[in-house]
């Protein structure tokens, strides 16, 4: 078998959800779209490397479209800022560079998504650490066994695999189906 066909098996495999993979996505679904309906909630999302590209995508089919011609929706990506987070992490340090966002922006009323493959980076800790202190409703979605995050967000949802590239790929997968949910 080539290594085209090997990888895209690999990815195959992991798009058969059972059911308790549907249940999970289905509540995630659910909660994603009743956040989008509700009149002062706004998504704040976040992650790293390939996972902040995907914290920026998701925010831009929240705010401008996906499929459908729709109201823009309220959302920040906490990656998307290099002044910011360079600041922070020269004048605090990494580890804060959202948490610090989530000071300043986050309320009761908001979703935060964090997107992690290994679920341990020590920003995303720190920021999931203080969500769930302030109460604030959270999503994870990580890989390899959901690292620290998945004990500290509302739902979590963890790809079954510990290959980068698999773990994105299902995240980038789930991101668009939520926007669909929405949209429908």
């Amino acid at each position: 078998m080539s290594n085209l066909k090997l990888e895209a098996k690999k990815l195959i495999n992991l798009l058969k959800f059972n059911l308790n993979d549907q249940k999970k996505i289905n509540l995630i679904s659910r909660k994603i779209r009743e956040f989008s309906k509700k009149k002062n909630s706004k998504f704040l999302v976040c992650g790293n490397g390939g996972s902040a590209t995907d914290a920026d995508h998701f925010v831009t089919e929240l705010v401008i479209k996906f499929k459908k011609k729709r109201k823009s929706l309220p959302a920040i990506s906490l990656s998307s800022n290099p002044g910011l987070l360079t600041a922070c992490a020269n004048d605090y340090s990494f580890s804060y560079i959202f948490k610090r966002q989530l000071e300043s922006l986050a309320n009761k009323e908001d979703c935060i998504i964090f997107i992690s493959t290994s679920g341990n980076s020590s920003n995303i800790i720190e920021a999931a650490s203080y969500a769930k202190q302030k109460k604030i409703f959270s999503i994870g979605l990580t890989g390899k066994g959901g690292g620290k995050l998945k004990k500290l967000c509302n739902i979590s949802y963890i790809v079954n695999s510990s290959s980068v590239a698999r773990i994105q790929e299902m995240h980038i997968f789930l991101l668009h189906y939520f926007c669909q949910v929405i949209e429908n």
